[in-house]
């Protein structure tokens, strides 16, 4: 899988750009603050559908334009597949594959699998359980339609659950509860067996990616849940487990008016040694987690899917000693790779160097 080509219009800092990078290794290399991670962001946004920064679309969106519109040509030859989106400053989105729009967003995720690793992946470890959560979720929908499909129907069943008892509280109808109720246990279910799948899966490539890189040590997932049970590993039992802890935390859920209870409120996190990473690895066991994680994730797809997901690798090398960078170039792969820098002699790697100043990629 490679990009062919990004056209973008009125995105970040770009008013225009036309960008034809080679299907290897792509180093962008200019300083701080000219654009290098807002071309990463957009070929990123046009895999995932949202920004690897973690903001809102409208802050793709130049300052004083009416909307960005990013445009890419996905496999190149017969076989192109074009993405375009166009994200107004105000309002919805619009998404185009091949001309059409897509019936299911988990459409577009299947069609560009895309991997990034940033300064900020620190966050999977050293932050809150909801970044974990979503490293878990976003790696399963890029593996398995159904996983999005449970994802979605989920995350609508809290929102219409919690609008009910935002509304009505103590006086909330029981009956609407339940039936609510019934579509996030569903629901819920599918995405716990696809979190627990993810962890199982990735924890081969974990440990190797770990190892390599320079860790020493038994890595591994730990997953805190206040509802699905170890033993609990069928749809239908997952599904029950939840619609129990639904039902034991009713009245609190009525008082606070918020639903307490499912894969939204559990906490996945990772252990070293039996060690929590977040509170008791050292800066540098954070970092080289961050980096298996990516890494395991990107063979990951690549082992499901059968494909070689593109890989983004922003301002990566400036945070490793030589060692270290030597050892992550043994790990990334014969695919697409776009590697942004401020320095050139900070990336060992032999690839096609683009020069990036202010709105220009040549």
């Amino acid at each position: 899988m490679f990009l062919s080509w990004l056209d973008l219009v009125d995105v970040r800092c770009y008013d225009r750009l036309a960008f034809r990078p080679e299907p290897g290794v792509n180093v962008l290399v200019g300083d701080n603050g000219v654009g290098k991670t807002s071309v990463l962001e957009a070929i990123g946004y046009v895999g995932m559908m949202k920004s690897f920064r973690g903001v809102a679309d409208d802050a793709l969106v130049r300052e004083g334009a009416e909307r960005a519109v990013m445009r890419a040509g996905i496999g190149g030859g017969a076989t192109e597949t074009t993405v375009e989106v166009e994200i107004p400053a105000q309002g919805r989105r619009a998404v185009l594959v091949n001309g059409k729009r897509p019936t299911r967003l988990r459409d577009v995720l299947l069609q560009v699998p895309v991997v990034a690793f940033m300064p900020d992946d620190l966050d999977v470890i050293k932050r809150g359980p909801a970044i974990r959560r979503d490293y878990l979720d976003d790696l399963a929908s890029q593996l398995w339609p159904q996983a999005g499909a449970d994802l979605s129907e989920y995350d609508r069943s809290v929102r219409q659950r919690n609008t009910l008892l935002r509304q009505d509280g103590r006086s909330t109808d029981p009956i609407s509860l339940e039936v609510w109720d019934e579509r996030l246990a569903a629901a819920g279910a599918g995405v716990m067996i696809h979190r627990r799948q993810v962890a199982r899966d990735l924890q081969p490539h974990l440990l190797d990616a770990y190892g390599v890189v320079g860790g020493a040590g038994d890595l591994r997932w730990a997953y805190a849940s206040t509802w699905g049970s170890e033993s609990a590993f069928s749809h239908d039992d997952l599904a029950e487990a939840l619609r129990v802890a639904l039902a034991a935390r009713r009245s609190r859920d009525m008082d606070v008016r918020t639903t307490t209870v499912g894969p939204h409120r559990d906490e996945p996190g990772l252990v070293l040694d039996g060690r929590s990473t977040r509170s008791r690895a050292s800066q540098g066991e954070q970092r080289t987690v961050a980096l298996a994680l990516r890494i395991g994730a990107h063979r990951l797809i690549e082992e499901v899917r059968d494909t070689t997901p593109i890989l983004l690798l922003d301002d990566v090398f400036s945070e490793l000693d030589h060692d270290r960078a030597s050892r992550v170039l043994s790990l990334i792969p014969h695919g697409q790779v776009f590697v942004t820098t401020a320095r050139d002699d900070e990336v060992p790697i032999t690839g096609r160097r683009w020069t990036v100043t202010e709105g220009t990629v040549v």
